[in-house]
């Protein structure tokens, strides 16, 4: 089995300007799916496009469109697996925010805090079985995110889903969730070209819109969510 990772972030991650920053995306539990949800996805977005009277190239990111065009396009992924992360900034520790580097590693911790999550649940569900994954791809929107950002990523996934990790505190390992794992590959995307990446913003941007307003019950309505919180 392997199974394909979009992701994208909404919000800004400064405690001094910003409550709550967040992360969301989709899981696909094979090519087939992936495939299939790329081509449904493609066509809701050139219907808009057409009613919109744009480009074929125009870009439907959340930034770009009109709240009633974004509860469209997020519809359109109800049946989709999708995940999410909400980090309330107020409690996240002040000096994490002293350097790039600490706050980079602070997101990647919660990324993969929220993908790891996601994968329990579709496992406990029994939409996917542990023993049976052998390839996890991730495509995370590239922002500007530098080199050894991305190197740090990869290797901080690697290490939580096919290598175990250990808490040198009470010296103790943790197995990774997928015993035979072969190999993690992380890919950092464009959504201009990359149409599930715009659909990982669209779950993005609803998240956070609930997220701000307090509003969980609503974000517990939307079908096939996982939301984690943090810290």
């Amino acid at each position: 089995m392997n199974i394909f990772i979009y992701s994208d972030e909404s919000g800004v991650f400064d405690k001094k300007h910003n409550k709550i920053f967040v992360f969301g995306g989709l899981i696909f539990i094979d090519k087939e799916s992936k495939d299939e949800w790329s081509r449904k996805y493609s066509h809701v977005e050139n219907v808009l496009r057409e009613s919109k009277g744009v480009d074929i190239n125009y870009e439907l990111k959340a930034t770009q469109i009109t709240n009633k065009e974004k509860g469209k396009l997020f519809r359109s992924l109800n049946q989709c697996y999708k995940f999410g992360v909400v980090i309330n900034e107020q409690n996240v520790l002040e000096r994490i925010f002293d350097s790039k580097k600490d706050k980079q590693r602070y997101l990647d911790y919660a990324y993969k805090i929220a993908v790891k999550r996601a994968f329990q649940d579709l496992i406990n569900k029994g939409v996917i079985d542990p023993d049976k994954v052998e390839r996890l791809y991730f495509c995370v929107d590239e922002h500007t995110t530098a080199t050894n950002g991305r190197y740090e990523l990869k290797e901080s996934l690697e290490q939580e889903f096919k290598l175990g990790t250990y808490n040198y505190q009470y010296d103790t390992f943790f197995p990774p969730i997928f015993s035979d794992l072969r190999e993690v590959q992380v890919e950092f995307c464009n959504s201009e070209s990359k149409l599930l990446i715009r659909a990982a913003d669209i779950v993005a941007n609803k998240i956070y819109y609930h997220a701000r307003r307090e509003d969980k019950i609503g974000l517990t309505k939307l079908s096939n969510l996982h939301i984690s919180y943090l810290p």
